[in-house]
């Protein structure tokens, strides 16, 4: 295996920029930002696609996620062993348009439209969900060579194999989604989601092995929201003015079908996707009409691999209240905030400072969603509340263990990526990592790459400790950590419960966490969807 190179491809210009650009940010907030992943795409694959920014933008209403209902389940095979609410999700094909001047698109969706489902759940009040896949057996995306050592002999898998994982849910291991626990068209899984968690946002997203980026390309994403009294009691926008934005990128082909690079234009596996559509909840660049008042937008980045860098056009600022894994502390008043894959963020926007006007959700250059403010005045009777939820830090000292773990790239002699790895180990080894059921552990994520990545623990949720650059040459020489610039603590909108970390290039980022939930078998992994394809994933094992 090559050793990793200084060889300057178009992906290391994105990332070099990218990483010149963080420190200087860390220092001054105390976060992540991938300059290069906010940017669309000029690679020459842009040739083969429809350049859609020539699209008309806020020309098509937002679609609202499709609400799911309990169903009846004296059938299902549950029936006498549970009183939680049952739930089927058919996960099936559909043809729908993304923008009023394309065509019907061939997607996959776990609902009826191409709107995200939305479910919503009670804390500690369990629910059962059958997933059913009514796929055809061809898949809508070109599909790639498994990589040698992968489980299940892909190679003769179907194609349109699919599990899903709820992200961010603390359940046992047979009902998360596991990446090798995958079910071809004609069959379907049953899951017991407890719910034990305080109320959040949460998503579900594809997780088969082998095509998980692919299947969540195709659409398969939606919302979980938990509830509980505590946060009832706040009086935040509720209803129509709490608003579920999935926020994500792609790119179409000149018929106006979803167009993946598979194979890309540079290199055997495409290192990262960036698309030139910026899609809201299923529609190229929405517009919704507000009041002129108080909204709660809960926002998920549900895209491959863009970092979504977020503001409002009129430069107003908005206030954080939540993030992967429920309420902050404090509100926090922000005019920026960069969002990596998977990240979650509750956001308070006042529109009652804009009445009248159109205001927009960007990132950077980009715009998302058009906001339509009326100008007629209403009756706001939610609130902004002064504290919102204690979230008490972790004493380092409640640590039995601290991991050093490295997040690895390993380069051809051509400069380009061969494989990218977490702690130099691909999926199929026999796993390194082995917790204590109700121990709290520290772990060190020491990032030798030149991108930032956001990193997943799946079952559990963490705090994170502080970050700090270091020489990746010392540490790639030697194994010695030296640091080379001063300790950060996190931002203020970093003090919550998190499950999703960014982890920026040449840098230690610390997570403290409590292995709380379940024994079984889990993973970690990086969430840019191509980077953990291509084996930037690793099972650990949590033991009574």
């Amino acid at each position: 295996m090559a050793k990793k190179t200084n060889s300057w491809t178009r992906r290391r210009l994105l990332a070099r920029g990218a990483a010149a650009a963080v420190l200087p940010l860390l220092r001054k907030s105390g976060l992540a930002q991938m300059s290069g992943m906010s940017m669309p795409s000029s690679s020459p694959r842009t040739r083969r696609t429809l350049d859609a920014r020539k699209l008309t933008p806020f020309v098509d209403p937002l679609p609202l996620p499709q609400l799911l209902r309990p169903v009846d389940r004296r059938s299902s095979p549950a029936h006498n062993a549970t009183d939680a609410p049952y739930y089927r999700v058919r996960i099936h094909e559909i043809t729908a348009s993304l923008h009023r001047d394309l065509p019907p698109a061939k997607l996959w969706s776990y609902g009826d439209t191409l709107a995200p489902i939305l479910i919503e759940a009670r804390s500690n009040e369990g629910v059962l969900i059958e997933w059913t896949n009514d796929l055809p057996a061809k898949h809508i995306l070109p599909l790639d060579t498994p990589m040698q050592g992968m489980p299940h002999s892909l190679a003769d898998a179907p194609e349109t194999r699919t599990v899903t994982h709820m992200h961010g849910a603390s359940v046992p291991s047979i009902s998360d989604g596991y990446p090798e626990d995958w079910f071809g068209p004609g069959h379907s899984k049953l899951c017991f989601y407890p719910n034990r968690q305080d109320a959040t946002t949460l998503w579900m997203h594809d997780h088969a092995m082998g095509v998980s980026r692919l299947n969540v390309f195709a659409g398969l994403m939606g919302f979980y929201l938990i509830r509980d009294e505590h946060e009832a009691t706040l009086n935040l926008p509720t209803g129509p003015h709490e608003l579920p934005l999935l926020l994500y990128d792609r790119s179409f082909d000149p018929n106006g079908q979803l167009f993946y690079p598979n194979p890309p234009d540079e290199g055997a596996w495409a290192q990262e996707f960036l698309g030139d559509a910026m899609v809201v909840n299923g529609k190229v660049q929405p517009f919704h009409p507000v009041e002129p008042r108080r909204y709660r937008l809960r926002i998920a980045n549900t895209a491959n691999s863009r970092f979504f860098s977020l503001g409002l056009s009129n430069g107003q600022s908005f206030h954080v209240i939540g993030s992967d894994q429920g309420l902050l502390p404090v509100p926090v008043e922000m005019k920026r905030l960069v969002l990596a894959p998977a990240e979650r963020t509750d956001l308070i926007v006042d529109f009652s400072r804009a009445p009248g006007q159109h205001i927009r959700l960007v990132s950077d250059s980009l715009e998302l969603v058009e906001f339509r403010v009326s100008s007629t005045p209403v009756e706001d009777t939610s609130q902004l509340p002064a504290t919102l939820r204690p979230v008490p830090r972790i004493p380092e000292s409640q640590a039995v263990r601290t991991r050093l773990m490295t997040l690895n790239e390993f380069d051809q002699d051509n400069g380009e990526p061969m494989v990218m790895l977490l702690n130099r180990k691909h999926w199929a080894e026999p796993v390194t990592e082995t917790v204590k059921l109700g121990s709290t552990e520290i772990w060190s994520l020491i990032n030798l790459t030149e991108d930032t990545h956001p990193i997943h623990l799946h079952l559990v949720r963490f705090q994170l400790l502080d970050r700090q650059s270091i020489s990746t040459d010392a540490y790639l020489d030697n194994e010695s950590v030296q640091p080379t610039g001063p300790v950060l603590p996190p931002a203020p909108h970093e003090m919550g419960w998190k499950d999703v970390i960014q982890c920026p290039s040449g840098t230690v980022t610390r997570i403290i966490i409590p292995f709380e939930g379940y024994a079984g078998r889990y993973l970690w992994h990086c969430h840019i969807l191509e980077h953990e394809a291509n084996d930037m994933m690793r099972p650990y094992d949590v033991i009574a």
